[in-house]
């Protein structure tokens, strides 16, 4: 039979389980006490690890362009045209196009041009990234998939060819295909020997030190109906090959800049009580963090989903280069999206 002091023990505990599940009753049922009830917040949800990679192989193999061999086991396969988030050695994020063999599970294989004036990721890429260092990566994802089509028109400038490549390595030989292939200089030109071998004639190489500038009239000409187009290069040449081919599919590693939506408006932060408001001339993340310094976030362009937000209420413009239609519908990444109207509510 219990003892008297068991018994005690025994109604404190069924009291206190009682008294969690009429809160965890009233919460659900008041959105108003204590606090929103709404789903988990993606700020401060912790996120899966990631795995870390080993490079095992560094290599020069164009002027400024150096290829990394990244090794694991049991890693996903990929689609051409797929890219990882690297984590680099100080913290950043930095994505690349993976150029090696999709099927390979034991490796990953990204190629990096050093961009002097840049943000320091390239940098640090070509510097400290050495063999025996191990970084965490994400991915691979992909947002430039290589659909069926009749023909293809590729046209890739520089460091823009990595996501190509795997593309005309999958494609049959017997595929109508043309890439325009363009650079400084040839020897800045990463996998040119290769592409050279693999299209032969269906490949024109312009090298501006030595014919100038891309002819993009006459290769958008006589564009076959049904032809899938596909551009990755500096921001010049994708917006060039857009104006005289609308439908062109394009890579970019860099904010898309939005045709409208830069005026000021406010972010109400619905967890927190507070509603700030965003001049034109900075980002709802820097306005988010200068009253929730916490708010995790890298890279700043919209493409590693650090810091993405769900959005309770408002219409976003979104900017960035990650999410989802359907992850679009609820939330946004704060680093490069803006409201489209005079607010928005936010889950922090």
């Amino acid at each position: 039979m219990p003892t008297p002091k068991l018994r005690t023990v025994a109604l404190v505990a069924g009291a206190a389980l009682l008294a969690r599940r009429a809160l965890r009753r009233r919460i659900q049922a008041s959105p108003l006490w204590p606090v929103p009830a709404l789903d988990e917040p993606v700020s401060g949800r912790p996120r899966t690890r990631a795995p870390r990679l080993l490079v095992t192989a560094r290599e020069e193999i164009a002027d400024g362009v150096v290829q990394l061999r990244l090794e694991g086991h049991g890693l996903p396969r990929w689609e051409p045209g797929a890219h990882l988030d690297l984590v680099l050695p100080s913290g950043l994020v930095r994505q690349y196009s993976l150029c090696g063999d999709p099927e390979d599970t034991s490796s990953y294989t990204v190629a990096a041009r050093l961009v002097p004036d840049g943000r320091g990721g390239s940098r640090e890429v070509h510097e400290q990234v050495q063999e025996g260092t191990e970084l965490e990566v994400r991915g691979p994802r992909n947002r430039f998939p290589l659909v069926a089509a009749e023909s293809y028109v590729f046209v890739a400038g520089g460091i823009g060819i990595t996501p190509i490549l795997p593309m005309l390595r999958a494609l049959p030989e017997d595929s109508a295909w043309r890439l325009l292939y363009g650079g400084r200089t040839r020897a800045s030109m990463p996998f040119l020997e290769e592409v050279v071998k693999i299209g032969g004639d269906r490949v024109t190489v312009v090298a501006e030190d030595e014919e100038g500038l891309p002819d993009l009239d006459a290769l958008f000409a006589e564009v076959p109906e049904g032809a899938a187009v596909y551009c990755c290069g500096p921001e010049g040449l994708m917006a060039a090959v857009a104006e005289r081919f609308p439908g062109v599919r394009t890579e970019r590693f860099a904010p898309r800049t939005g045709a409208g939506g830069d005026g000021a408006f406010e972010v109400e932060l619905r967890r927190s009580g507070v509603t700030l408001t965003v001049p034109a001339d900075r980002s709802v993340l820097a306005a988010v963090r200068d009253e929730l310094p916490d708010t995790a976030y890298s890279c700043e362009q919209g493409f590693c989903g650090t810091c993405q937000q769900r959005v309770v209420e408002g219409e976003v413009d979104h900017r960035d280069e990650l999410l989802t239609d359907a992850e679009r519908d609820d939330s946004m990444l704060i680093c490069v999206s803006r409201a489209r109207g005079e607010r928005i509510v936010l889950d922090m």
